[in-house]
């Protein structure tokens, strides 16, 4: 069945493309790939008059894990305050949703949910950084809460290929659809 999306009622959200996240090691794909892909979506996204939300987490503002709390330098200071904002490649606009996220999905403890639902969004397609982390998070928590996902797989990227192609084939297509970039903006009606 061919992928086809209404630009009424759907959304792209993209994922931590911010300093401090980019600045990992990511694969298969660039984090300078991932931006271009991403901003070229979002460029569709407006043309079509669709929905476009960005979503950073504050680094410094985390809410951690129990876990991560044996793997953090508790000698460390805050990160740099750039570390949290966009990279300005990945073409954020004024009419854009900024979210605020603290800690891995782009809805827990944040107004996304409820925005998304009120401009009557149903589907929401994920791109970002990290695959594994924020990206699979946010898919698995917009099914729980009622959203269609489509992943655009080059839109993607972590820190091990194996943790990538996994989510792709595995994870995703259990709880949405998976598309290229191009797919997806080819899908937008």
């Amino acid at each position: 069945m061919a992928l086809s999306l209404d630009s009424k009622t759907t959304a792209l959200v993209l994922i931590d493309l911010q300093h401090g996240i980019l600045g990992m090691p990511v694969q298969p794909y660039s984090a300078d790939a991932v931006v271009k892909v991403s901003s070229k979506i979002a460029k569709a996204f407006r043309e079509k008059d669709a929905k476009v939300v960005y979503v950073r987490v504050d680094l410094n503002n985390l809410m951690p894990l129990i876990v991560d709390r044996s793997r953090m330098d508790p000698t460390a200071g805050p990160f740099p305050a750039i570390a949290s904002e966009l990279v300005p490649a990945a073409g954020f606009q004024e009419s854009d949703l900024l979210i605020t996220k603290r800690h891995w999905s782009a809805f827990g403890q944040t107004e996304m949910e409820d925005t998304l639902k009120k401009m009557g969004v149903t589907t929401i397609v994920l791109g970002g950084v990290a695959t594994n982390f924020g990206v699979e998070s946010t898919a698995r928590h917009a099914v729980a809460v009622g959203f269609q996902v489509v992943i655009a797989e080059d839109a993607c990227s972590t820190l091990e290929t194996d943790a990538h192609t996994f989510a792709m084939e595995k994870i995703f297509p259990m709880i949405g659809r998976v598309g290229s970039s191009q797919e997806i903006i080819n899908a937008l009606a």
